[in-house]
């Protein structure tokens, strides 16, 4: 599918990859391996938080964004906490939706949600809100999984998730968002995984979701429910993922 992948590079974006020290990212996995169930909140995004929140990812009108509490009304649904999209839109099979013969809602969607890590807009209205609930904003850390394909990360080491190699990113929660559309051989995945370096919060996401999922502080995922543009939830830890 990817023919002519680029040889690993030292930035992915505007984030450092780290090619020699993977401490950073030992809390991270020894926690996941050890008290995280697979499948749950706590396996996408650490667990032992006081607090978990839920993030949609919008459904599209052309480029425009949609939630999907608006997509809801068009079936009569409502959205809540456990809400999974394929059942919102009446399609029987959670993995076969994109390829099934489900229509759109004209003048309503015309666009699955983004089915992996955060999307960026998503993720730009995420960050001033987690900023402010770190002592270390300049100083975070990231996971990209290994095997999104465009790129050969042969020689770079990784650590571990719940079924995933990661591949550790450094830099300031302000490039939480990169890549920049556009960059990597067109191919703009962020990192699945972002911490900051007082561990503050966790934003976790995953290539077969089509929501990102943040542990932290309840004051934290407190500000995450209130944030106009955000489409979001409270969960706990041991709610299934979608």
């Amino acid at each position: 599918m990817f023919t002519d992948r680029l040889p690993p590079p030292t930035v992915y974006g505007r984030l450092r990859v780290q090619r020699h020290d993977l401490a950073p990212a030992r809390w991270l996995e020894r926690s996941l391996h050890d008290m995280a169930e697979f499948g749950t909140v706590a396996a996408v995004c650490v667990p032992g938080f006081e607090a978990y929140a839920r993030i949609l990812h919008p459904a599209r009108l052309g480029a425009a964004p949609v939630r999907w509490d608006r997509a809801a009304t068009a079936y009569g649904a409502t959205v809540g906490a456990t809400t999974r999209w394929h059942e919102l839109i009446g399609a029987e099979d959670r993995l076969e939706y994109r390829n099934d013969d489900t229509p759109a809602v004209p003048g309503v969607w015309d666009e699955h949600p983004h089915e992996g890590p955060t999307p960026a807009d998503v993720a730009r209205t995420l960050i001033p809100v987690l900023a402010r609930h770190t002592r270390t904003p300049d100083r975070c850390w990231y996971g990209l999984w290994a095997g999104y394909g465009h790129i050969e990360w042969d020689g770079v080491p990784a650590f571990e998730t719940p079924g995933r190699e990661e591949i550790l990113l450094a830099g300031p929660l302000d490039d939480a968002d990169s890549p920049a559309p556009g960059t990597h051989d067109g191919v703009p995945e962020l990192p699945d995984l972002w911490w900051p370096e007082d561990r503050a919060w966790c934003v976790g996401g995953d290539v077969g979701l089509v929501s990102t999922y943040v542990g932290g502080s309840a004051e934290c995922v407190a500000g995450l429910l209130a944030t106009p543009g955000l489409e979001a939830y409270a969960v706990d830890e041991r709610s299934a993922v979608d």
